[in-house]
């Protein structure tokens, strides 16, 4: 299976040149080339998922609004329709509350929310279940606690059935939110392949390499359970230094074992 996370950034960000109609095109058309088997995007507005939708017919979706007072789906997945049977679906609010719409805590800057699909793999007959979410950007405290429910809520199943974790965690290796991971089973499948875990930085806001922060790799794709992975890479594709998004997209190729 291949995987793909994507923060495509969301559309009604006053970025220029690089505003989503400018390079909705180009976003688009990057996506459809990694002819991934599933689709997980961040910071996905109801109008970008309508394209998303169009540009990829064989394909399923889930999400939902991230406030009562809006349609924005901003952790949206999709998936091959002939390849999965959807047997569950839902999500949370990452919050005191995760059942309460648009909750937040810990001083959260923004409301986060987590999706999360089970899914069987038609051509093996084996079951997964994937999670797409995306941690907040300034508090450390709220990535903590986050990150705390959804590692809680995959420990509801076993050792070793096979689950996927993806997202724009906003956490690059060093943070204690990784390690938490890393310390609850979960392998990730970039450093899977590589013998240098961090290819620097995944959040390059437009520049790519000419960018100047030292995030290094924000977006992640984890695996636990019985789960392999066969190849990963970091997506720096753009057109003569147009970017898709402010982000470099993420994808990992995995077999069950």
């Amino acid at each position: 299976m291949r995987i793909l996370t994507c923060n495509v950034r969301y559309s009604a960000a006053q970025d220029g040149e690089n505003h989503w109609n400018l390079r909705k095109d180009l976003c688009v058309d990057v996506v459809r080339q990694q002819a991934a088997d599933l689709i997980c995007c961040q910071e996905m507005s109801a109008e970008q998922r309508q394209a998303f939708a169009a540009a990829l017919p064989g394909y399923e979706w889930l999400g939902m609004a991230d406030r009562p007072d809006n349609d924005n789906p901003v952790d949206s997945i999709f998936y091959r329709r002939e390849r999965f049977r959807r047997i569950s679906g839902g999500g949370y609010w990452l919050s005191q509350t995760p059942h309460i719409p648009g909750s937040r805590s810990w001083d959260s800057a923004a409301i986060r929310l987590c999706n999360w699909l089970r899914l069987e793999d038609l051509p093996s007959g084996r079951e997964f279940r994937l999670t797409n979410t995306h941690l907040d950007h300034i508090s450390q405290p709220a990535r903590v606690n986050q990150m705390r429910l959804i590692l809680e809520d995959s420990a509801a199943y076993a050792v070793d059935f096979p689950q996927i974790l993806t997202g724009d965690l906003n956490c690059n290796a060093a943070n204690e939110v990784i390690t938490a991971v890393f310390k609850a089973g979960w392998v990730d499948t970039y450093q899977e392949m590589f013998a240098n875990p961090d290819p620097g930085n995944t959040f390059h806001g437009f520049q790519g390499p000419a960018a100047t922060s030292q995030d290094g790799k924000i977006d992640w794709i984890f695996v636990r359970g019985g789960l392999k992975t066969t190849s990963a890479e970091i997506i720096t594709s753009n057109d003569r230094g147009r970017y898709p998004s402010d982000h470099y997209f993420v994808s990992a190729d995995v077999a069950f074992s």
